[in-house]
C-alpha cells in the first residue's frame, strides 16, 4: 500500500491520512511529491484523478480523499476500530470529521499549516469564530471522554487524525485555548506519530510562498501576545 503526500511542512490534508495510518501501525510506503513543482504536476495525475494529495494506492484500488482513505483503511485493515465503538459517539465523531472536512474555511485560509514557523497573524472575525468553535468542541469532548483516554473520544480515532493539522496550526500561530483543549493539543503534539511527522517536516527546505502567512517572530517570543 502506497500513500502519496505533499510536503510535510505544509500539507495538512496529507497529515490527516498519514497520521491515521501511522498511528494505527498500518504498513504502508509513502511517496512525497513537493507541492507546486514540475515533479508534482508531472506525477500526480497518474496517482490521483483530482490532481491533489493525499492519494492512496492499494493494489488496483485508488482512493483520493483524506477522509475516504481513513474510512477505507479502517474498514479493510482495522476491523472498524478507528471509530468509537459506541454508536452515539461514533455518530458524533463522524459529524465532527465532516465539519472539519467541509468547514472552518476562514481558519484554513488565514493560518495555513507551517510546521517550521512561529508566526503572528491578524485574524478575521470569522477565523476567530472558527477557533472558538473548535476550542468548545475539543473541550466538551475531552470533558466527556477523559476517563477513557487522552484522545477526543478517549481512544484514538479518525477524529484525531482529522484535527491533527489544526493542532499544528494553533502551535505555529500561538492560538490561545482553554485549559482542556490545550491539554489535548499538547497530547497530540507530543505523540510519537506527530513527533515523527515534525522531525521530517523540519528537515524540508522547499518554501511554498502561498503557505507562508503572517509575520515571523523572534525565538522565544509568544505569538499570542
Amino acid at each position: 500500500m502506497e500513500l502519496i503526500i505533499g510536503n510535510k511542512n505544509y500539507s495538512s490534508w496529507s497529515l490527516r491520512a498519514w497520521f491515521m495510518l501511522a498511528s494505527f501501525n498500518v504498513d504502508f510506503e509513502e511517496t512525497v511529491l513537493p507541492l507546486f513543482t514540475d515533479e508534482f504536476r508531472n506525477k500526480i495525475t497518474a496517482l490521483s484523478p483530482t490532481g491533489k494529495v493525499p492519494a492512496l494506492q492499494d493494489g488496483d484500488l485508488q482512493v483520493w480523499d483524506s477522509l475516504a482513505i481513513c474510512e477505507y483503511v479502517n474498514d479493510h485493515y482495522l476491523n472498524g476500530n478507528a471509530w468509537p465503538h459506541n454508536s452515539k459517539s461514533r455518530a458524533i465523531a463522524r459529524a465532527i470529521c465532516c465539519e472539519m472536512h467541509a468547514g472552518f474555511t476562514a481558519l484554513r485560509n488565514e493560518i495555513p499549516m507551517n510546521c517550521r514557523a512561529t508566526r503572528y497573524v491578524e485574524l478575521s472575525e470569522q477565523a476567530q469564530q472558527d477557533i472558538a468553535r473548535i476550542d468548545d468542541l475539543w473541550a466538551a469532548l475531552r470533558q466527556e471522554h477523559k476517563a477513557d483516554g487522552p484522545w477526543l473520544f478517549g481512544a484514538l480515532s479518525i477524529a484525531d487524525a482529522m484535527y491533527a493539522p489544526v493542532v499544528s496550526r494553533f502551535k505555529t500561530y500561538g492560538i490561545p485555548l482553554s485549559a482542556e483543549s490545550q491539554a489535548y493539543a499538547d497530547h497530540v503534539l507530543n505523540s510519537e506519530t506527530m513527533q515523527t511527522w515534525y522531525d521530517a517536516a523540519l528537515q524540508e527546505t522547499l518554501i511554498v510562498k502561498e503557505d507562508e502567512a503572517g509575520t515571523e517572530l523572534p525565538n522565544n517570543t509568544d505569538p499570542a501576545t
